[in-house]
């Protein structure tokens, strides 16, 4: 058995996990709960003082946790990277944004492998987590690896597994979460598969490192366009005086060959906005123009526009103008009960209609404040009498902590542009 494979079946193996987001800390606190010894690295300052005073800044962590682990001593933090070569197995879970022109931004990449090459010593396992273009792990991390004079697959090990983490998702966490690995050689393959078996019920080995960055791409690419799709399709309804919700409905009543997806006021957060331009980007520099990605992006980030002129429409048959009416917008979170609010179609919709005159404020109770092209707003009660004097009420994001049957009752009228399977109903409430 290899010496790396044993130390990871006795529990002796130390993990080290550079990036403590949202993807890292609950991989962390999956690692550390087994009993292995986990070094997490961060740039962050605040956030490292956090966790070693046991608190946790990710919504679906509890602090208690966090600080039950580092008492144990299973779990610490440092912003040390000279550390990284105490660590049998290093797991990097850096963001991957998108410039401007929609081109991958691969410098927190960069940034993190050159860390771990500076350290890098015989028998390590290196991991790439982060979302990313199909050939970047070979392409890019292993050259830069191999620049220590070590060589892949003999004196170190590298694989890729996408992650899976999804933010408020209270059934499926990293443990029951099947995981996808892939490997730079076969012994690479088998390493990596071996070290998350420790956490995951499930882990799936692919053929190589390729395939397992296509399929995180793939995954994300088809919520894309069939959000796409589906926020077509109620365009199409508005125009044909039609309601989506019950052509959705009635549609998925089809027992095979049909499955729903929901229209909302846009796409946000870290995944699906930005995943699928990374395969675009890919597939332009083989000549592929990658169409149905494209047109899903176009189609997607108007939605916000058509939640505007909607807002509009409703408001003129109460012989309202945009211009100076109050209006109240609900979650600026991208998605129900969590605080990102990454990406979020909510802060699209605020910034468009300020541009009209409109008195926009908010209220999200996960979100105190937040600043919108340089203008800090901050989030307003919404009590009964509060409520009263807002001309439109604008349902964005849902969260289970509103009452929204009482938030209808209070209102003069309600917008309903949620990506939901159901609306409440109400006669001043109008739906997307």
């Amino acid at each position: 058995m290899n010496q790396l494979e044993s130390r990871i079946s006795n529990g002796k193996a130390i993990i080290g996990i550079i990036g403590l987001g949202y993807v890292g800390l609950p991989l962390a606190v999956e690692f550390a709960g087994k009993g292995y010894h986990v070094l997490g690295f961060e740039v962050d300052k605040a956030k490292v003082k956090g966790i070693c005073a046991g608190k946790s800044h990710v919504d679906d962590i509890p602090s208690a946790k966090i600080a039950e682990l580092v008492e144990s001593g299973k779990l610490s933090a440092t912003v040390d990277f000279g550390q990284l070569g105490e660590a049998d197995a290093i797991i990097i879970c850096v963001p991957t944004p998108l410039r401007k022109s929609k081109d991958p931004d691969v410098s927190y990449i960069v940034s993190a492998t050159e860390k771990v090459t500076a350290t890098l010593r015989k028998g390590q396992l290196v991991i790439l987590e982060s979302t990313t273009y199909p050939g970047t792990t070979l392409d890019l991390v292993k050259p830069m690896l191999e620049k220590s004079g070590l060589k892949t697959g003999t004196d170190f090990h590298l694989a890729f597994s996408p992650e899976r983490v999804d933010p408020g998702n209270s059934k499926f966490g990293i443990h029951n979460t099947p995981k996808v690995v892939g490997g730079a050689t076969p012994l690479c393959g088998r390493l990596a598969s071996k070290l998350y078996s420790a956490v995951v019920d499930r882990v799936v080995t692919v053929s190589s490192t390729e395939a397992a960055e296509m399929v995180k791409l793939v995954e994300n690419t088809f919520r894309a366009v069939n959000i796409g799709m589906v926020n077509e399709i109620a365009l199409m309804c508005d125009r044909l005086g039609l309601s989506v919700w019950e052509v959705l409905d009635a549609a998925a009543t089809k027992p095979f060959g049909f499955m729903p997806f929901y229209p909302g006021p846009g796409i946000g957060g870290h995944c699906i906005p930005l995943d699928p331009h990374y395969l675009a980007w890919k597939m332009k520099t083989l000549n592929f123009e990658p169409r149905f990605i494209e047109l899903a992006g176009v189609i997607n980030s108007s939605m916000p526009d058509h939640v505007v002129h909607r807002t509009g429409e409703l408001l003129n048959r109460h012989k309202k103008p945009l211009n100076g009416s109050k209006l109240l917008v609900i979650g600026v979170t991208y998605k129900p009960d969590i605080s990102d609010a990454r990406e979020s179609p909510s802060v699209d919709v605020i910034s468009l209609l300020g541009k009209t005159g409109a008195k926009v404020s908010y209220h999200d109770p996960y979100v105190p404040e937040i600043s919108i092209e340089g203008r800090k707003y901050r989030s307003v009660p919404i009590a009964p009498a509060a409520l009263r004097k807002y001309d439109c009420v604008l349902i964005i994001t849902p969260h289970s902590c509103i009452d929204y049957k009482e938030l209808a009752q209070n209102s003069k009228l309600v917008f309903d542009a949620r990506n939901a399977t159901r609306h409440f109903k109400a006669p001043n409430v109008e739906k997307l």
